[in-house]
């Protein structure tokens, strides 16, 4: 509580270094169409929550959105975990056809026994040694090298997100705080900046220097189309601390001055109004209450294959019964809907397409975008309450640990989306579905290349000048499904534009 305290006193000092900037530069009219698609910045401020942009926490980044654009129907794409979004986000596509199917992946050619953890950069390229493509969608980076354009990534986050922004490093520079492709770049940022800072809670020094590498270095050296830029907060400190703490709310202050810092240096630099921001988060947050004990769980289904490695291995929320046994993936998934903290649960699809489970009483792997050759026989996600926690915050997920993310949670789904720029539509609040899933196919709708068919999300053209939008908002529809004995029931509600749709949430209901 003593961080807490000092929260008012650090928003007086901060706001005032920051508020008389935080009104920007005008734009005036609209510029040229040749203007309009020269750069594209966007900044991904891991774990933040759309209700962290208030006045009083992120006057710089509120204050851009009354501005520009703010889309309040922002989605993450489920599992709602870092590495599946960064690889949305590199891909415009969902894990049904880039392949990176959550936080941990089971390889079995790498290690048939467990799960791989994509935050470690070294596992990566553990799957790209066996043969395995890393990603299975053309990405961004790869689009805009063959169009004779850059991508610059920039990131404070874990080393695996970083690589997979970008993973074949086409078309451009890759400079993360413990590497740079190539490594020249990382070089030159070292030093320039001096070492990196270590990581801390806020990771405000770090966020720092990479913010600084963009500006001082590899802007300029990369001279980039597009920038993906990740800081690590309030992702970071929130984990540790919770949603709402004084460190955390530290962390959201100190980042939105970093926001308006790189306002500030692309306005020095003359760049600032021929650059369109895009402000967003990879997921949003939520309380933790405690998780299932799996283990306990599978463990009368467990046992070992002739080759002498697990039957069943499970992590992030996948479960892979090896012998692919339909009888015992019934059995798990009726364990799974009797066990409290367990909420919404997927198998393949009944039929191509649809939207139900083959397995009673489940949702499909088509409705949740996830039925890739990768794909475990079950996914689940944890139960979630609109409870509202000790510092004012809604949300909990019955899972480990102070806080996190990963649910089917509208809290966990629904995440930010800030932008400002020439080829922006000024103060407005777009209610139109939008998705992690759609920045790639808009980068390059505004830079006049084609989207590959890979990329599944759309054009966001609710938040562009000039351009004719399906709809104002949004049609929601509900898919519903029941066990066989009707004592677990569940509900995906969905949201459509455009052709497109989008999960917004679950339900689940025992009796």
């Amino acid at each position: 509580m003593r961080h807490s305290r000092l929260i008012p006193v650090l928003l007086i000092l901060l706001c005032g270094l920051t508020w008389t900037a935080c009104g920007g530069v005008d734009f005036g009219s609209q510029p040229p169409a040749s203007v309009r698609s020269e750069r594209h910045l966007l900044i991904v401020l891991d774990g933040l929550r759309p209700d962290y942009v208030t006045p009083s926490l992120m006057p710089a980044l509120y204050a851009l959105g009354q501005r520009g654009v703010v889309m309040t129907q922002h989605h993450a794409v489920y599992p709602t975990v870092t590495r599946v979004n960064a690889s949305s986000i590199s891909t415009g596509a969902y894990p049904e056809t880039h392949g990176l199917m959550g936080n941990a992946v089971f390889f079995p050619d790498v290690d048939p026994s467990g799960f791989l953890s994509t935050s470690d950069r070294a596992n990566l390229l553990r799957i790209e040694a066996a043969g395995e493509p890393l990603l299975t969608s053309t990405t961004l980076g790869e689009v805009l090298q063959t169009a004779g354009k850059r991508l610059l990534v920039t990131s404070s986050g874990s080393s695996g997100s970083s690589y997979l922004l970008n993973h074949t490093v086409a078309g451009g520079v890759l400079l993360h705080h413990e590497y740079g492709l190539p490594g020249t770049v990382y070089e030159q940022a070292v030093e320039r900046l001096g070492p990196v800072p270590e990581a801390d809670t806020p990771n405000h020094e770090r966020n720092r220097w990479i913010v600084d590498a963009f500006l001082e270095v590899a802007l300029t050296e990369t001279d980039p189309s597009v920038t993906l830029m990740w800081l690590s907060d309030p992702d970071t400190t929130a984990h540790q601390h919770g949603i709402g703490h004084g460190l955390t709310a530290e962390a959201l202050f100190r980042l939105d001055a970093e926001v308006q810092r790189i306002q500030d240096g692309l306005a020095a630099m003359g760049l600032l109004d021929t650059t369109n921001i895009w402000v967003t988060s990879d997921h949003g947050f939520s309380e933790h209450t405690g998780a299932v004990d799996l283990q306990a769980l599978l463990a009368p289904f467990s046992g070992t294959l002739d080759d002498g490695t697990p039957r069943i291995v499970a992590g992030a929320g996948a479960i892979y019964v090896k012998d692919d046994d339909r009888g015992t993936v019934e059995d798990v998934v009726a364990a799974l809907q009797a066990a409290e903290g367990v909420g919404a649960i997927f198998t393949r699809a009944v039929t191509p397409g649809a939207h139900e489970g083959w397995v009673p009483g489940t949702l499909s792997f088509d409705l949740a975008r996830w039925g890739h050759d990768r794909a475990a026989q079950i996914l689940f996600s944890a139960d979630w309450t609109d409870t509202v926690g000790e510092f004012g915050f809604a949300g909990t997920s019955a899972q480990g640990g102070v806080a996190g993310h990963g649910s089917s949670s509208p809290f966990d789904i629904h995440n930010v989306l800030v932008a400002r720029g020439p080829a922006l539509r000024e103060g407005v609040a777009v209610e139109a579905p939008s998705g992690n899933v759609d920045f790639a196919p808009t980068f390059l709708h505004l830079l006049g290349l084609d989207a590959p068919s890979s990329m599944q999300g759309r054009v966001l053209r609710e938040a562009l000048r000039g351009e004719t939008t399906p709809a104002a908002s949004g049609a929601t529809s509900e898919v519903r499904v029941e066990n066989a004995d009707g004592t677990y029931s569940l509900t995906a509600v969905l949201s459509e534009i455009d052709g497109r749709i989008y999960l917004d949430h679950t339900v689940t209901r025992r009796q």
